[in-house]
């Protein structure tokens, strides 16, 4: 079973291990989206430090309606004990789940 926890700034948050294809890790606090679809987001730090590859780019159409270009990259997460190859995108803000 996973566990997150609230933040300060009353947002739940959930700890992943995110990594690549060559098995570089690393632990992020992601918060937790109620729209969730089956896409992380990672902060551009994280998707450079952890070197990504890159798949496609593609709009997006955001919560309030409105459409944003995002570039895909490929992640693995550990996700409840089972390591999962999955898309992120681009940010520049905190991971999102």
């Amino acid at each position: 079973m996973m566990q997150g926890v609230v933040n300060r700034r009353c947002e739940a948050t959930l700890p992943l291990i995110v990594g690549n294809a060559n098995g570089q890790r690393q632990v992020i606090d992601a918060v937790i989206d109620t729209g969730f679809n089956g896409f992380l987001t990672l902060p551009s730090s994280i998707i450079t430090a952890l070197d990504l590859p890159w798949n496609a780019s593609d709009i997006v159409t955001l919560g309030d309606g409105s459409e944003t270009f995002f570039d895909l990259y490929s992640v693995t997460i550990l996700w409840d004990e089972q390591y999962l190859i999955m898309f992120t995108w681009r940010i520049n803000l905190q991971a999102i789940i």
